[in-house]
């Protein structure tokens, strides 16, 4: 949750001050050092953080990278960094001839925006041509968020992302044919669906129809699956306004009497020796006036059954069941310190 909050406020960031940004340096430093802060790595310390780290490329002496990223004096991660405003697709040679000749698994093309992993899937010491992991960090999907999670330096471990990133390529190949198919069905495509329920020949002018009625239909399901989503949705939420609603009218039935809040400043009395009196909390229900540790209905100190003819306290034991004890006046809760002070060391052994 914390890498998600920190994630989105780098994209709020970014989307302010985008168009203040002009040169690739200052992508560098208001867009990519903030992302690699993020990432757990000390952008201020050279033997974590590399800047312009050297990539000798045969007889082409001082080659540099933008960063470098190392672990136990190793790069792990290079990172050549765009101005935002270019595409990244031209640029994808340069990091693949720094792979080459560095010690590296992974790779790491961005403009601040975009961010494009590689790794060598394909043929090993060889930078892949198609990123395994790409995504928009101003339009991040949890999906995505969890994969830059594996690059961060409490987790970041080579073989678990290697593993993972064969099957990562492959679903953005698939999900990439699968949207081009709903979009425009191939021959193929059609061929497959229309030879499952068509039982004629797959004439030109029967294959032009089923073209059209395969895009319907993707079309029809891809909408109703929507509205199911929407549906479920809206429905979760009239439940948790009915919900709201009901306690809202059982709170206004709660009408706490000054005996009551008597018995609570009692019970401050009791257990403020043990415990700060912020910690101990009143909650008035219909059916009783509970003591709460912390406002946590599963850590109840005591409860109090003061408005029938008879007037009782309700004592916790190790298991939290409660056993009333008669009491004929508010005064008569002294008489269970010690079970009192018990309940609270209970709590603290949990």
């Amino acid at each position: 949750m914390e890498l998600q909050i920190q994630l989105k406020t780098l994209a709020d960031k970014i989307n302010q001050l985008k168009d203040k940004i002009e040169t690739e340096e200052s992508t560098k430093h208001a867009f990519v050092l903030p992302f690699i802060n993020i990432l757990g790595y000390d952008t201020f310390n050279p033997t974590e953080v590399v800047p312009e780290f050297t990539a000798d490329l045969g007889l082409k002496k001082g080659e540099k990278v933008d960063y470098a990223i190392i672990q136990n004096g190793e790069p792990i991660l290079i990172i050549e960094c765009k101005n935002w405003k270019e595409n990244l697709s031209v640029h994808g040679s340069q990091l693949f001839r720094y792979f080459h000749v560095s010690k590296t698994r992974f790779a790491l093309l961005t403009n601040g925006i975009t961010y494009q992993f590689f790794t060598d899937l394909d043929e090993k010491n060889k930078m892949d041509q198609k990123p395994f992991l790409e995504f928009d960090i101003t339009n991040l999907k949890d999906n995505s968020i969890n994969e830059i999670a594996k690059f961060h330096k409490s987790s970041f471990d080579v073989n678990n992302i290697v593993s993972n990133a064969s099957s990562l390529k492959f679903i953005k190949e698939i999900r990439k044919q699968i949207d081009a198919e709903i979009v425009k069905p191939s021959p193929e495509f059609v061929r497959l669906f229309a030879s499952k329920i068509y039982a004629g020949r797959l004439t030109e002018k029967v294959m032009e129809e089923f073209t059209d009625l395969v895009q319907k239909a993707f079309g029809q399901l891809i909408g109703e699956r929507i509205n199911e989503r929407l549906h479920l949705a809206l429905n979760k939420e009239v439940v948790i306004q009915e919900k709201d609603q009901l306690e809202e009218v059982e709170h206004s039935k709660v009408n706490t009497s000054e005996e009551e809040l008597e018995a609570y400043r009692v019970i401050v009395a009791i257990l403020r020796r043990k415990l700060p009196v912020s910690r101990i909390v009143h909650r008035d229900t219909q059916s009783y006036f509970g003591i709460l540790l912390d406002d946590n209905n599963r850590k109840p100190l005591c409860r109090l059954h003061l408005n029938g003819g008879k007037k009782y306290i309700g004592l916790f034991n190790n298991d939290k069941n409660e056993k009333r004890e008669p009491i004929q006046s508010v005064d008569d809760i002294y008489q269970f310190e010690k079970e009192l002070l018990e309940t609270v060391r209970l709590y603290e052994v949990e």
